[in-house]
């Protein structure tokens, strides 16, 4: 309904009575609802793996059964014979002169030649009318291996003789390492370690031990290529990165970018692992050459192998401090095991080097991290991103020297806790809120849960509620030698891309009204892997431009870039540019406005304008015309590109530089009983602190820390990828023996969540997703630590870790 009604005497939006505007619902601040939520918990989202096309074939990939080897021959001849069977393909078949791809590195193979490099590297591909006989025929595929010596860890990679993985390395960082084995070295110096650690009172040192983790999300790798009759594909799949895939994707095939069209298809999870190729470039290839459309879905077996996983770490500490606890120095050297290609490992180093002192402050420091390739899985892109490998050490060093000092763990934090103004190792001056002290207070001031809990009392006396013990249902103790343990941890996560990466994204908002009613449409690349990115985007722009209608554009490669959803980035950069083109369209549609109506009340020519509640409204909330009003027929598009301040590359002798554009804190307290006699733990509370800046949705914000917290309690006591040291294969490629938590295995997560704004973002928001990560795992450790008195320095902790069997 139009704000003022028309008459032939008085123009549309003439304001012969000014009224009080309404405010615009849903937006920024607000718990909406999710428009996928319902879909999702009731089974009718569609994902990648449902998608459908009239006449498809099914894609299959072959991978190596060993590690490493020579490919002597490849026999495909019984393959292509198979009935069903449309194509075999292997790497004599790659179209274009660019056959490998990568992130950063392109050394990663389309398809293996001339060796292996790790177990359950694609070496063929089959097309088929269904997706058995394409197994089949692969199955049937013969290839003769010469098997060669396998390297699995800094010893074997770095020995004078080492086995090259890559032997012919030519890029960037071969000048800086030591061995071409060495994807990446960062050291950061600042000080004098060594001096400082001569007036220390208190010197201790650790190693340290963090398992390779897998992202274990829930829908697996699939996708849907359709050739397109100007000789492109188009491209529906399951990722993290549209265009970072489409720079990969289009030389390998040959095409220009604009014949690679692609669109993202329902995302079940990611975390990390989506961030690289996998089945993308293969179902592209096998539909250009058979000219039908071609789905690929993995099983969970093939998506172990399908996708890069955490680096496992081995990590050597030194901290050192005075008498009255204040550190004097760290020393720290962190060894990264990134598999057989480089993935991500550069920026993980960067990331564990830059963050491996947590979230204190220390003057004098001198730490090394190092990236490695062996012939282990390739390692690349998880949930906290290095940092979380680093402070799993650097929390266990804390409780190990507040041990050392006779003082309470949380009040040694404290009191070496950094805060605004605390000047990094990297030279890095923490220019917005960092609340450390504070988050530790409050996990550390929440009331414990009760004792016993598995007890209830009942007419006939005390009960046993056995889910509520260590080892649950399997009902191995009824409380015979179970202890209590509570352990506490803080870390310290960057937001967004570092080390002077472009780290920009764009935003296409088009406003209109249809049907009388004002719409704002919001059309990104990024994305939406279930953080709720949507729900947000559509908040921004009800906030922005005073509308009730917003529709979500699927996302795709025909708008500009909106870069990765990962590293806690897309709130912050694609949400700062949805902020951004809306604020350019609220400004067109003003002028829209002044030019209609601008001679008819002064506040058009004075007043600060807003919109909200589908009208033009003074700052005082005086409505002066409608929406519908102002644009009538018109129609306003504006597509923007937005970027954070500018980061710089760590120097790479000193690790001196503002590498980060923001950082994020979270503290964990963990509570956990421990049946001492069989290993067993059960944590029964998780609770966590952590500062936000700005809740733009606060229950996804609580979402997203139950999560990243529920990740961290994996790792700290159940999940591996168990690597084979003599083989390099993998062990356990499947849910039954990789064990992921249920919820019979999380526990109560109670979120405390602080909103100290920080001004140089949007909002003054603050990234949410990966800091819970990283200190939920070093404070369950220090809960098990507490119960049982061992030192545990590694992760995951089994049973046979405390009981010593």
């Amino acid at each position: 309904m139009a704000l003022h009604p028309r008459a032939a005497s008085v123009p549309a939006g003439t304001p012969t009575k000014i009224t009080q505007g309404s405010k615009t619902l849903g937006g920024i601040g607000e718990s909406t609802l999710r428009p996928d939520g319902t879909l999702k918990v009731t089974g009718e989202f569609a994902y990648s793996s449902d998608m459908w096309h009239e006449d498809m074939l099914w894609g299959h990939t072959l991978r190596s059964t060993v590690a490493h080897a020579e490919i002597r021959s490849i026999d495909i001849g019984e393959a292509v014979a198979t009935p069903g069977v449309y194509a075999v393909l292997t790497y004599d078949d790659l179209p274009a002169e660019m056959k490998h791809y990568g992130l950063e590195i392109r050394d990663t193979p389309v398809l293996a030649h001339g060796k292996v490099r790790h177990h359950g590297e694609p070496v063929a591909l089959v097309a088929a009318d269904h997706p058995e006989t394409a197994r089949r025929a692969a199955a049937k595929i013969r290839i003769d291996y010469a098997e060669l010596p396998v390297v699995t860890d800094e010893a074997s990679a770095t020995a004078p003789d080492a086995v090259l993985i890559h032997e012919d390395r030519d890029d960037h960082h071969i000048g800086h390492v030591p061995h071409p084995n060495i994807v990446h070295r960062q050291p950061v110096v600042r000080g004098d370690a060594d001096a400082a650690a001569a007036r220390a009172d208190v010197i201790i040192t650790g190693d340290y031990v963090f398992g390779m983790q897998d992202q274990a999300f829930l829908g697996p790798e699939s996708g849907l290529a359709v050739p397109s009759e100007d000789g492109g594909v188009e491209l529906y799949v399951a990722t993290q990165w549209l265009h970072s895939d489409l720079r990969q994707i289009a030389p390998v095939l040959g095409l220009p970018e604009d014949k690679v069209r692609m669109t993202l298809s329902g995302v079940g999870g990611a975390f990390g692992g989506r961030e690289d190729l996998s089945m993308q470039i293969h179902a592209c290839l096998l539909a250009l050459r058979t000219g039908k459309p071609v789905k690929m879905v993995y099983n969970r077996f093939e998506s172990f192998f399908g996708h890069v996983h955490r680096h496992p770490a081995k990590l050597h500490y030194e901290h050192g401090a005075t008498k009255d606890g204040k550190l004097t120095h760290m020393k720290c050297r962190i060894v990264l095991d990134g598999g057989a290609y480089a993935s991500a490992s550069p920026a993980v180093v960067g990331n564990a080097s830059s963050l491996a002192v947590g979230p204190y402050a220390v003057d004098d420091v001198d730490i090394e991290a190092i990236a490695l390739y062996s012939n282990n899985p390739p390692c690349g892109a998880m949930r906290g991103f290095g940092a979380v490998q680093a402070c799993f050490a650097y929390e266990a060093q804390m409780d190990k020297l507040a041990a050392a000092l006779g003082m309470d763990p949380v009040e040694l934090r404290q009191l070496n806790a950094m805060e605004q103004g605390t000047l990094l190792p990297t030279g890095q001056r923490v220019d917005s809120p960092a609340p450390v002290a504070e988050l530790l207070r409050r996990v550390k001031a929440r009331p414990l849960p009760p004792q016993q809990q598995w007890l209830s009392a009942d007419a006939e006396g005390s009960s046993v509620d056995v889910r509520a013990l260590p080892g649950g249902l399997s009902n191995t103790t009824h409380g015979e030698g179970v202890v209590r343990g509570v352990g506490y941890a803080v870390g310290l996560k960057n937001v967004g891309f570092s080390e002077g990466f472009d780290d920009y994204s764009t935003a296409r908002v088009r406003m209109e009204v249809i049907n009388g009613e004002p719409v704002a449409t919001v059309h990104t690349a990024m994305a939406e892997v279930g953080q709720g990115g949507v729900t947000v985007h559509a908040q921004i722009a009800r906030t922005e431009l005073g509308v009730n209608q917003v529709t979500i554009h699927p996302a795709d490669t025909q708008v500009g870039s909106a870069g990765s959803t990962s590293a806690s980035r897309q709130t912050y950069v694609t949400g700062g540019a949805v902020k951004n083109s809306c604020e350019a369209v609220r400004e067109q549609v003003l002028q829209i406005g002044r030019r209609k109506f601008g001679t008819y009340h002064p506040a058009w020519a004075t007043a600060e304008l807003l919109l909200e509640g589908g009208n033009v409204v003074t700052d005082g909330g005086e409505a002066l015309a409608s929406l519908a009003d102002v644009l009538e027929e018109e129609s306003v598009d504006v597509e923007l590109e937005w970027r954070h301040r500018p980061t710089e590359a760590f120097d790479l002798r000193t690790g001196q530089g503002n590498g980060h554009v923001q950082y994020s804190f979270a503290a964990h307290r963990a509570v956990v009983e421990v049946d001492t006699e069989l290993g067993l733990v059960k944590v029964i509370e998780l609770a966590c602190a952590q500062d936000v800046g700005k809740a733009l949705n606060p229950l996804s914000v609580i979402g997203q820390i139950q999560g990243g917290t529920t990740q961290g309690l994996g790792i700290a006591v159940m999940e591996e990828i168990i690597v084979d040291p003599r083989t390099a294969e993998v062990r356990n490629p499947s849910f039954t023996d990789y064990l992921i938590p249920t919820i019979l295995d999380t526990p109560t997560i109670p979120v405390d969540v602080l909103e100290l704004a920080d001004d140089h973002a949007p909002y003054g928001l603050r990234g949410v997703g990966e800091a819970p990560t990283l200190s939920s795992t070093p404070a369950v450790l220090a809960a098990i630590r507490a119960a049982t008195g061992l030192e545990l320095n590694r992760t995951p902790v089994r049973p046979e870790h405390i009981t010593g069997t």
